[in-house]
């Protein structure tokens, strides 16, 4: 099969024929919207919503700053917890702000870390501990996978919705070809017999 020949029968429902109904011409503007809203509007959400998380990590990270603390406690270990591993646990740390006075609260340090050593931690614009903000190549990593899920999310969306629309176009053509049948039927099996 040719090019020519395949996109004749790609084009099947645009061309003129007098078999066309028209339900086929609702049904071929229904798959090219939906395509259109599937390529189209799934690459336009996909890039807003990297942008706005990548602006939104941007953002956090410019916020957040990292100061030096002092570990005051011994981190609390779970009874199951190996020594020679290195998870994170809770700890009351103290950092200095930026008056000169301290302030302590409890953060995750590794549970390898003793009482009287310096730590890095997070605060916030009013000092208060915060979670690290992700690094450049981890915010791009979860920019991406979130434009890819909200690109998704949209494309099944316009699928589906295009996919009930052909179900009631079909039940509609086979109510039609009933009612059809109906007339004709009676008429044929007459002269067959």
């Amino acid at each position: 099969m040719g090019v020519h020949a395949s996109a004749r029968k790609w084009l099947w429902r645009w061309r003129s024929n007098p078999l066309r109904r028209h339900d086929d011409i609702i049904e071929a503007w229904l798959v090219l919207v939906m395509w259109a809203v599937i390529v189209g509007g799934g690459a336009v959400a996909g890039l807003v919503t990297a942008q706005t998380a990548q602006d939104g990590f941007a953002r956090e990270r410019a916020e957040l700053n990292p100061v030096r603390a002092v570990v005051l406690t011994n981190a609390v270990r779970s009874p199951a917890s190996d020594e020679s591993s290195a998870y994170r646990t809770s700890a009351t740390v103290r950092w200095p702000l930026s008056d000169g006075t301290y302030r302590t609260g409890r953060t995750l340090v590794s549970n390898q870390v003793q009482p009287g050593a310096h730590v890095t931690v997070w605060v916030d614009a009013r000092d208060k501990l915060a979670s690290p903000p992700a690094g450049p190549v981890d915010a791009l990593v979860s920019s991406v996978l979130l434009g890819l899920g909200s690109a998704s999310i949209l494309a099944g969306a316009a699928f589906g919705t295009a996919s009930l629309a052909r179900r009631r176009l079909d039940r509609r053509r086979m109510a039609q070809w009933d009612a059809e049948w109906r007339l004709v039927g009676p008429r044929w099996s007459q002269r067959a017999g």
